[in-house]
């Protein structure tokens, strides 16, 4: 369908260009997503977070947990099982758990 006042003929046999709006000069570099960023762990939060483990130490459900990690073999299953139930999903248990495992390697190394 052709616009009204719009011929459907081109002179000469090329295309016709599209030069339309505001002229801009490209980026090269494509600017991040703001998105992307988030849920990131920042230093401030880390610092903040760190001094209350040490202030505060670990709740009595994380000594039971890493309780079971250090027995090892089926407890392993057990502490899962009770971070799971603590935390609410499959997901937020399994973290926890890696995360007291990891407290207990640097426990060990100190």
């Amino acid at each position: 369908m052709v616009r009204p006042g719009k011929s459907t003929k081109r002179s000469g046999k090329r295309a016709k260009a599209m030069v339309r709006g505001h002229a801009i000069t490209k980026l090269n570099t494509v600017a991040k997503e703001p998105s992307s960023d988030k849920g990131r762990l920042g230093k401030r939060v880390g610092l903040v977070r760190k001094v209350i483990r040490d202030v505060s130490g670990f709740a009595p459900y994380e000594k039971r947990v890493m309780d079971l990690i250090q027995a090892g073999g089926k407890d392993e299953k057990k502490a899962l099982k009770l971070c799971k139930k603590r935390l609410g999903t499959h997901q937020r248990g399994m973290k926890k758990r890696e995360s007291l495992r990891a407290v207990l390697q640097s426990m060990r190394k100190h």
